[in-house]
């Protein structure tokens, strides 16, 4: 499915952290990144019930918070749905779980190429004209959630805006600017479109950002297939076959 809509201006985007040190430093973040509930739930409160407590009215009390459920290569990520629980219980709300990622796409350790070319997809319910606050424990490029902004979109849903804890891009905005769009078509017209399946306005702050230190389409699509060959050899490195 292609990406047709990005963010919406409107979207109010939050963070607690800039780096992914204050996460990482947590004694519970690796068993909870590896599916430990438990672990999961001490991090969060540990890291972020004061900060959630602080976002208190920032979204109407009819929001429904959800999270991409992404799977990690050492197992289910157990840190972005109990980050779910926490906004429903410390900012009121609702949960939602029916929405989930298909497939695996071992963005962690992966450079921004092999992330915008590993793009999730998503099914589930979505209700329409319901406004929908994403939820995430670590964001970098913001491909993830605008893959799952579109995916609610698409199906008449609204997004609200969206909750991490760490906001590791170098850009925290998650719009780009519409100067960088605009230089965008006119060096490589429809090709960000035919190569990656995003339309340009679409894309976030940070893969625009990137894709404009490209001088050409043919650039772009020798990148690409270089960091294809990347991702086979990182994932083959930690036992995983694609």
């Amino acid at each position: 499915m292609d990406r047709i809509y990005g963010f919406p201006d409107s979207a109010k985007n939050f963070h607690l952290f800039e780096d992914d040190e204050g996460i990482k430093a947590h004694k519970e973040y690796k068993a909870a990144k590896q599916g430990d509930a438990k672990a999961a739930v001490t991090l969060v409160w540990d890291l972020a019930s004061e900060y959630l407590h602080k976002l208190t009215g920032e979204f109407h009390e009819d929001v429904v918070y959800v999270s991409p459920f992404a799977r990690e290569a050492g197992g289910d990520n157990a840190i972005p749905p109990m980050l779910v629980t926490a906004c429903v219980i410390l900012m009121g709300g609702y949960g939602e779980d029916d929405i989930v990622q298909v497939e695996r796409v071992y963005h962690t350790g992966a450079d921004p190429m092999e992330r915008m070319s590993l793009r999730p997809s998503f099914e589930g319910a979505v209700i329409k004209g319901q406004s929908y606050v994403l939820v995430d424990d670590v964001t970098n490029m913001g491909g993830t959630l605008a893959e799952l902004a579109n995916y609610i979109i698409l199906n008449g849903g609204e997004v609200a805006g969206s909750v991490v804890l760490c906001n590791a891009g170098r850009c925290k905005e998650f719009v780009p600017e519409k100067r960088v769009v605009k230089l965008l078509g006119e060096r490589f017209g429809d090709e960000v479109k035919n190569i990656f399946g995003i339309r340009k306005e679409a894309l976030t702050a940070n893969e625009a950002n990137y894709l404009i230190g490209f001088r050409s389409p043919d650039e772009i699509r020798n990148r690409l297939a270089k960091a294809k060959k990347e991702t086979v050899k990182r994932l083959r490195s930690k036992g995983i076959q694609r």
